[in-house]
């Protein structure tokens, strides 16, 4: 593996996706990341279908760049395992409920004495303190909790609607990616070791910035828009003759300079529209005298206007049509590997670019225990040690 994180070892004892989403980041940009399942593997093996030649295609994109081995943590052998995997490692990452590690004998007090450098991270539904540390967390319960139901959707009166993507879990993830890297960048000062604690209510809580910023200044709860923005108009979705296209006249030059392009500089005279404010108090008048402008082309031609004109524009894409797209196709946001069952599976890339030490995804998902023996025997353990581990059922190899 290449990228800056090349040397930091990682294991990752998570599941289903916020922790892993963690371990991605931090493998894509070059750790070592071992994931440790349990025996049945870890549950998003069976979030099918799809699946691509039988193997999960959930599980295939949340694990891609990791080695995967498998240990029965509640034997001695397995813990034992873990604890000598612990001594070389830098980080582990955990989402397990309050309590399951140190009932199983490796919480953080007990991983520090093996190794005071350990950096563990703990990613949970509502973090390890305050009341609500002992409930287990999904996406929708930390969406709904973090007010972001209430500002997604079409607006006020309407079914709660949740954002598509599970954004706290995924947000959790590099929140937890970034708590890492940070205490790793002291850990490589000091030599010290500590604890890294996020939740995916947290995560939810971060994407309410704006909205947040309206609450505290007004005393009011700000509602559902649809497309649009609570602090710019027009910043939303109007129709076209076609289909759909977002434009973000953001600012008063994009404002008129968007008018000039619509052939609509009327609009600028009137005391409705003269500032943002004022856009922003007569929106929803505006998006219908916008949209009877925007109706009149295809969503094409008017990127094409935009563009030459200099204004923020861009097509609703479909998710496949995002795959297509030659942006994301130049960055590098869909690569592929070749997996030892499924052959070549595409995945996401890598989000941020690095010059000197540029990451990437270069190893497809596991198999369940696909590298138990290799990993346990870099950790020390002999041919007969692992034979024995193995038929004891203490660890689980696919070879």
């Amino acid at each position: 593996m290449s990228g800056p994180l090349q040397g930091c070892r990682v294991i990752e004892l998570a599941h289903i996706m916020a922790g892993p989403v963690a371990g991605l980041m931090l493998a894509d940009m070059g750790a070592d990341v071992i994931k440790v399942e349990k025996l049945n593997g870890d549950d998003t093996r069976r979030f099918v279908p799809p699946t691509i030649e039988g193997e999960s295609a959930a599980f295939m994109m949340m694990n891609r760049n990791k080695r995967g081995i498998v240990l029965d943590l509640k034997t001695d052998d397995g813990k034992n395992a873990l604890k000598r995997l612990i001594k070389d490692a830098d980080v582990l990452i955990e989402n397990y409920r309050m309590g399951t590690m140190e009932k199983l004998g490796l919480g953080y007090e007990t991983l520090r004495e093996v190794n005071p450098g350990l950096i563990y991270c703990e990613v949970s539904g509502f973090g390890r303190t305050g009341p609500y540390a002992h409930r287990g967390g999904f996406d929708l319960i930390a969406q709904g909790m973090s007010g972001l139901m209430s500002i997604t959707g079409e607006g006020h009166g309407r079914e709660p609607v949740k954002v598509g993507a599970p954004v706290s879990d995924i947000t959790a993830g590099i929140v937890a990616a970034m708590g890492i890297a940070a205490a790793y960048a002291n850990k490589l000062k000091t030599g010290q070791g500590q604890k890294v604690d996020t939740s995916l209510f947290e995560a939810a809580i971060t994407q309410t910035y704006w909205q947040s910023a309206i609450a505290f200044a007004t005393g009011k709860s700000p509602q559902a828009m649809g497309s649009a923005h609570p602090l710019n108009a027009p910043y939303q979705s109007f129709k076209t003759k076609d289909g759909w296209i977002n434009i973000g006249a953001a600012n008063q030059k994009n404002w008129e300079a968007m008018l000039a392009l619509l052939n609509a500089e009327h609009l600028n005279d009137d005391p409705r529209f003269s500032s943002n404010a004022t856009r922003i108090e007569n929106r929803e008048v505006l998006a219908d005298l916008l949209s009877e402008i925007t109706t009149q082309k295809s969503t094409d031609e008017w990127l094409q206007i935009f563009e030459k004109g200099g204004v923020p524009a861009g097509p609703v894409l479909s998710i496949t049509e995002m795959h297509a797209d030659p942006q994301a196709i130049a960055r590098e946001m869909i690569v592929s590997t070749t997996h030892p069952v499924a052959g070549e599976v595409k995945t996401i890339g890598l989000p941020v670019k690095f010059s000197e030490t540029p990451g990437g995804i270069t190893r497809p998902a596991p198999l369940k225990g696909e590298h138990t023996r290799e990993v346990l025997s870099q950790a020390g353990f002999s041919n007969d040690e692992i034979d024995t581990m193995l038929t004891s059922g203490a660890a689980v190899s696919s070879d």
